[in-house]
């Protein structure tokens, strides 16, 4: 195996998160949401937030990691870090990036966070307004291609197509997600229960996207922190580890939109054997995954993309009973993902990761020694995480 591997070298000792909001109705300001999920964490972990130092995040993230030293009270920042581009395709990147800090010896204990308030800085999904256009969206927007949905939507009808995937199978993926939201009482859409009528009754947003395949908009914030592994004993819970972090997209992804060579894809192609070959492990190994859903369709191709069954066996493999906790093949955002715990742009994701190698879910999966993130599928960059416990390295 080659030695520049995060595999076994870095552990998740705490993790926290904030109420979450439907958008725009936090009554907390973005900043103080990022400080509040950064103190659950330290007391998650039992330990002092003086003792943070250093910062990683994604998307842009607003909260400036000095401010936040200040306000933590920090004895020294030595590391900060941000994801380019890629939107929720940062998430797990976050977590490599704060993860190699730890591990290069740049800092002793990262934080890696997302905050979203969008009461205070405008509603995250709403596409802006601006007098002129550049890069791909001057290729769409003067034909009506403007939202995340119209585009991706074209992707997953080619892949549903070239595949004979059928709508059931988008539908099982948030059917996956709704089940598990309501054993879950911190989702926002605990409580409400989604049938199979009420999916296919719903409202098409873009086909073949109804209402209930697009994520939430949520404002709230988590954090996780990470230290050397050889210290991830000194802290109450179960040690998680990082077993491989990969990020990237397939060749020529940010080509002409819509031209490019793998069209019908999440953007995985290549990303996905990249962790595999630093985490040490195989598709089998994986016992749960939480994987991003800006929409179900890129679902559908992810886990495809991650050797998890083949394009052709989707049909079969995506029902409902193979994606529930705890019987099914294979358990998937068992939280309820962004579609019905929270869209935290994907960072909730992983915090439920940890939770299950823990063995603390609210729906446990019973093989949870290796637990698979997916972040961000058909936007580029994107990233992927495998984390697992100590029975693994």
């Amino acid at each position: 195996m080659d030695n520049r591997t995060l595999r076994g070298r870095v552990a998740i000792v705490g993790i926290g998160e904030t109420t979450y909001y439907r958008h725009g109705q936090s009554p907390d300001a973005e900043f103080k949401l990022a400080l509040k999920a950064i103190l659950a964490a330290c007391q998650d972990a039992g330990m002092d937030p003086r003792d943070i130092d250093g910062f990683a995040s994604y998307s842009n993230d607003r909260n400036d990691p000095s401010r936040l030293a200040a306000a933590l009270g920090l004895r020294q920042l030595r590391s900060t870090t941000m994801q380019w581009g890629g939107g929720g395709g940062g998430n797990c990147a976050a977590i490599a990036n704060g993860a190699a800090a730890v591990a290069s010896g740049l800092s002793d204990c990262v934080v890696a966070f997302r905050a979203l308030a969008q009461g205070q800085f405008g509603r995250f999904g709403q596409a802006p307004t601006a007098p002129t256009i550049s890069g791909d969206m001057a290729w769409q927007a003067p034909y009506g291609v403007l939202s995340p949905g119209q585009k991706f939507a074209m992707k997953a009808r080619r892949f549903m197509h070239e595949h004979g995937v059928k709508q059931e199978a988008l539908r099982a993926i948030a059917m996956a997600s709704y089940t598990h939201a309501q054993r879950n009482p911190r989702a926002v859409m605990h409580g409400k229960p989604l049938t199979e009528a009420q999916y296919d009754d719903s409202r098409w947003i873009v086909e073949p996207f109804h209402l209930f395949d697009c994520c939430m908009e949520n404002d709230g914030a988590a954090a996780v922190i990470m230290v050397p592994a050889e210290r991830a004993k000194d802290f109450p819970n179960r040690p998680v580890y990082v077993l491989g972090a990969a990020t990237g997209s397939d060749e020529r992804v940010a080509a002409v939109p819509h031209n490019t060579p793998n069209y019908a894809s999440s953007s995985f192609a290549t990303v996905a054997p990249n962790l595999y070959r630093m985490a040490g492990v195989t598709p089998r190994d994986v016992g749960v995954v939480q994987s991003y859903e800006n929409f179900t369709g890129g679902v559908l191709m992810a886990l495809a993309e991650h050797g998890l069954f083949h394009p052709d066996e989707a049909n079969d493999f995506l029902r409902l009973e193979n994606l529930l906790a705890p019987d099914g093949k294979l358990p998937l955002n068992t939280s309820g993902g962004n579609l019905a715990e929270c869209y935290m742009h994907g960072f909730e994701l992983i915090l439920e990761a940890v939770r299950q190698v823990r063995g603390t879910s609210t729906a446990q999966a019973p093989r949870n020694d290796v637990a698979l993130v997916i972040g961000g599928p058909m936007v580029t960059p994107v990233s992927n995480l495998m984390l697992g416990s100590e029975a693994v390295l």
